[in-house]
């Protein structure tokens, strides 16, 4: 049974010291860490890579309690004043509504903070803390954790050893309102496709409608790929698609979810469907492709009458299951290379998968799921939603796989957190509720039974 007593103990002491949680939010935003970039990373040209290091830890070793396994990273997107920020990405503030705005906030240094917030809380409160914690916490996330998946199968039968399941909290609510858990993430596989052409930039007005133009090429074939209401257009890519099933379509009913919290997420009404259970079907088990962007065209203020002499162009498919990564790149290939061949160019193309992560489904009646939702009764009040991500966390499937352990994602924020984007938040009351979720959580660990 959960001790009841300790928990509103707990629970006061989270409220007592929030503040302090906040600035140490605070100084964690300020370590301006992001990606590759940041460490000389060069993996797509064979160098070796300068790795930031990748944390574990361990709090407890009581053979007779549980051991639960917390990931998260400490890595974030790149983020500048000029990019459209209202203050400066790394100096976290606090709104008056609330909101801890910069960059890392929710993505994914208010959580990991949360966790240690949590072991401190229960010091702090004199309880005795109700698991054995494990903590691994990388610096690669957002540039494909390079370097996690060999650590965690070489260190399976080690480390990790003990765990009994993993919780990771680097997902967001549904929307804004409702708390939810996560049981499923699409896969992804990141492209780039080069067009090359003359040995050099070329003056338009002389060259203009002599060459092949690698622009042009690129351009045509990125219209090839995917239609402006969202169908993907490679051959076959859509064949392995699991199969919607009556069961799976009546759980979609149930959500707390409108596509006004979208329009207000993404500041728009540019939604491609009209109601909410297509809408989430589209953006959890279908999978997506996007154009992300085009090296080497002008891009600069002003105009260049330049004809590029090498253009490459940079764009993702989500997956969904039963897509396997390997299947997707031969076709995306063989796709691409047949459609060049259509346009007669003398150019050349060369198109390179820079990244591939499969998609991940756990089962959410498992008894870590059942802890957590009891646990987010206990301090939302209500039951949480059960529900899938469009995003793509490919650790979680290496965990699940690497470990034979069921993984949980609880997340701590909300759906309009800004993750990757400008003015990231977490609000203040997502971060200290959410502190008291982990706690509630590990306690609803200790109680339950291994069903």
């Amino acid at each position: 049974m959960v001790n009841d007593t300790a928990l509103e103990t707990l629970y006061k002491t989270v409220d007592q010291n929030q503040d302090d949680y906040v600035e140490r939010l605070r100084e964690a935003v300020a370590i301006p860490r992001y990606e590759a970039r940041d460490i000389g990373c060069h993996d797509m040209d064979g160098v070796n890579l300068q790795l930031p290091p990748i944390i574990l830890g361990t709090y407890g070793n009581d053979p007779n309690k549980k051991t639960i396994l917390v990931y998260g990273h400490y890595d974030v997107q790149p983020a500048l004043l000029e990019d459209g920020w209202d203050s400066k990405p790394f100096d976290m503030i606090e709104t008056p509504k609330g909101q801890l705005v910069g960059r890392g906030a929710s993505d994914d240094k208010g959580p990991i903070i949360g966790w240690l917030n949590c072991i401190e809380a229960h010091q702090n409160a004199d309880i005795e803390f109700p698991v054995n914690l494990k903590i691994c916490f990388e610096g690669m996330e957002e540039n494909g954790s390079e370097g996690l998946e060999e650590l965690i199968s070489k260190e399976a039968d080690k480390y990790f050893k003990d765990v009994d399941a993993v919780c990771i909290s680097d997902n967001y609510w549904l929307g804004m309102t409702k708390p939810c858990l996560t049981y499923g993430l699409r896969g992804i596989c990141a492209y780039k496709v080069a067009i090359s052409g003359p040995g050099k930039d070329l003056h338009s007005g002389v060259f203009g409608g002599t060459v092949h133009e690698p622009m042009t090429d690129l351009i045509h074939l990125f219209s090839k790929l995917v239609t402006p209401s969202g169908k993907i257009l490679i051959t076959g890519v859509n064949d392995d698609v699991a199969l919607l099933t009556d069961a799976e379509n009546q759980m979609y009913k149930s959500l707390e979810f409108s596509l006004s919290e979208l329009h207000s997420a993404i500041e728009s009404k540019t939604t491609i469907f009209d109601n909410e259970i297509e809408t989430l079907q589209h953006r959890w088990r279908y999978p997506s492709l996007t154009l992300h962007g085009i090296e080497g065209a002008f891009s600069s203020p002003g105009f260049k009458t330049v004809l590029p002499a090498k253009v490459t162009g940079k764009f993702s498919i989500r997956l969904v299951p039963n897509m396997d990564p390997n299947r997707v790149n031969e076709l995306v290939e063989k796709y691409l290379k047949d459609e060049f061949a259509k346009l007669g160019s003398k150019n050349t193309i060369s198109v390179e998968c820079l990244h591939g992560a499969k998609p991940w489904i756990a089962n959410p009646n498992h008894w870590n799921y059942v802890a957590a939702s009891n646990a987010v009764e206990r301090i939302f009040k209500c039951k949480p939603d059960l529900t899938r991500e469009g995003g793509s966390i490919p650790v979680t499937l290496t965990f699940q796989d690497a470990l034979n352990k069921n993984v949980l994602l609880l997340p701590m924020g909300r759906g309009d957190d800004g993750a990757h984007s400008i003015n990231e938040k977490l609000d203040r009351s997502n971060y200290v509720q959410g502190i008291k979720l982990f706690g509630a959580y590990l306690h609803e660990i200790a109680s339950c039974k291994d069903e």
